[in-house]
């Protein structure tokens, strides 16, 4: 892609202004994905009884909705990304409440609605747009008393978690309090109120211990692996160890062949057993480059909200990928968590587009004239922005 930096055209002012590498990395990670799909799927789908190539065919086919809605979302302004994700995460909480009573139960769960033979799962979508609003919320903390922001981003949570629990999804409410509480964090909130924040996620994870009968188990297998079934994560570590440094080959892994959820919670234990610990590598280096970068891209920037939503998002994106890691690993429960972009997993990978669609979207570098300006919804800044240009 060329462009003339006498072009003025949206998309010459987006090339220009866009982190390339970053958008590059996101990119790598999304071909990298399909590449891997090849390798991972087709063995789930002879298994399920579908053509050969039925899951890597449909990753192929989000991957360039994909695309687009990652190129669209980096094209808004910060504005823009924060009145888009309010409209989605409404939406989106809409459809979680649907899926709960109108939605298939798969595994345990009703976390999907079914539109004309295809599964969205509505908590995705509303996962980048939550960190988003909340975001916002908390930047206006700091800037203005006349709004209940924080009893709002407490309201805003608690409906997401209660609705995360409902579903149940107890892995995507732990993640969602991590990355809350770290905004809660970089807000500026008393230490103290951040202690009780903790305190209430470790006796939330204890009711959820106690209440619920899958998550005590998933606890105890981890805990105690002798009271009961950890086939998957067994076969997941004997690829790492069947896979060494180069792997044994495409196509020649086994793992694959007996783990039903291969090609998406545990497709990068195939990565490993049939392209080794150096393709893992190379893979985890990708992750850590698009969180550093993006963190690196708002060191200094003076606009709060744009300072911590991009930090929210990539720590929602480097997060997932090291939950869904550490499982593979056995280095924490079995959680059934997507890598991002890699994975299969339509609902996830759009998601995970536009996730960092925003991050590339906030740290595109804007004259000061064209960035977001908090005077125009403060009436009182407003004012003595113009007092001060007369």
């Amino acid at each position: 892609m060329r462009f003339a930096r006498s072009d003025r055209s949206m998309l010459s002012d987006w090339w220009f202004t866009v982190d390339r590498l970053l958008f590059s990395a996101v990119l790598v990670l999304m071909a990298g994905g399909l590449i891997l799909s090849l390798a991972a799927s087709p063995s789930v789908a002879s298994r399920l009884g579908f053509n050969t190539f039925h899951f890597f065919i449909r990753h192929a086919l989000v991957i360039v909705p994909a695309v687009v809605l990652l190129v669209a979302a980096s094209l808004l302004s910060p504005r823009a990304i924060r009145r888009a994700s309010f409209v989605l995460f409404v939406v989106a909480l809409g459809l979680m409440v649907a899926a709960i009573f109108f939605g298939p139960e798969i595994k345990g769960a009703t976390r999907w609605l079914q539109f004309a033979g295809l599964s969205i799962q509505p908590s995705e979508f509303a996962k980048p747009a939550f960190v988003v609003v909340s975001a916002w919320l908390f930047s206006e903390t700091q800037h203005r008393d006349d709004v209940p922001s924080l009893p709002l981003a407490i309201l805003v949570y608690v409906i997401f978690v209660a609705l995360l629990v409902l579903q149940p999804d107890f892995g995507q409410a732990f993640l969602i309090t991590l990355i809350w509480g770290g905004l809660f964090f970089l807000a500026g909130m008393p230490v103290i109120w951040v202690g009780i924040l903790a305190i209430g996620l470790l006796m939330g994870g204890m009711v959820a211990y106690l209440t619920v009968s899958h998550v005590a188990g998933r606890i105890d297998r981890f805990l105690k692996p002798s009271t009961g079934d950890t086939f998957q994560t067994d076969r997941a570590i004997e690829a790492f160890q069947n896979g060494g440094w180069f792997g044994t080959g495409p196509g020649e892994g086994t793992v694959k062949q007996v783990l039903p959820d291969s090609h998406a919670d545990f497709v990068f234990a195939v990565v490993a057993e049939e392209f080794g610990l150096i393709t893992c590598l190379v893979i985890v280096a990708l992750f850590a480059f698009v969180v550093l970068r993006a963190m690196a891209r708002v060191q200094g920037e003076t606009d709060s909200f744009i300072r911590m939503a991009t930090i929210a998002l990539v720590s929602l994106f480097g997060l997932q990928a090291l939950i869904n890691m550490a499982v593979n690993v056995g280095l924490l429960p079995a959680k059934g968590m997507t890598l991002p972009f890699i994975s299969y997993g339509g609902s996830s990978l759009l998601s995970m587009a536009l996730t960092m669609g925003f991050v590339l979207g906030l740290t595109r570098r804007r004259p000061r004239a064209e960035r977001f300006s908090r005077s125009e919804d403060d009436p009182e800044r407003a004012s003595a922005s113009r007092e001060v240009k007369a």
